[in-house]
């Protein structure tokens, strides 16, 4: 069974940065992308970022480019989020997936259970 445990949410003033980690077991990767996805309230589920497990391959989503970096460390099968230069509008609950796709919801099998960012004005 994979379990995908986010952490690192939490309250920040506009321009502050947080980290967010997904840390994934139960399974191997290989060939997947990891990724995350974030709703807003009112609003659809929107993909933010992904990365190849094993390649050093990202994508990065149009509204966060230069902001936020994705990486990952294979060694402790733990995905990061590096979230720079925050927003209000970045407030969300943010998730962590994994699947064989990288940007469509529909692509992800796995999903963490979610966690609150909200930036200030």
């Amino acid at each position: 069974q994979v379990a995908l445990v986010e952490s690192g949410g939490g309250l920040v003033q506009a321009g502050g940065s947080l980290r967010l980690s997904c840390a994934a077991s139960g399974r191997t990767f290989s060939g997947y992308a990891m990724g995350w996805f974030r709703q807003a309230p009112g609003k659809e589920r929107e993909f933010v970022a992904a990365i190849r497990w094993y390649e050093d391959i990202t994508y990065v989503a149009d509204s966060v480019k230069g902001r936020f970096t994705i990486s990952r460390d294979n060694a402790k099968n733990t995905m990061y989020l590096q979230m720079n230069s925050l927003k209000p509008e970045d407030t969300a609950v943010y998730y962590c997936a994994a699947g064989p796709g990288v940007r469509f919801e529909a692509e992800y099998a796995f999903w963490g259970q979610g966690t609150q960012v909200t930036v200030s004005s």
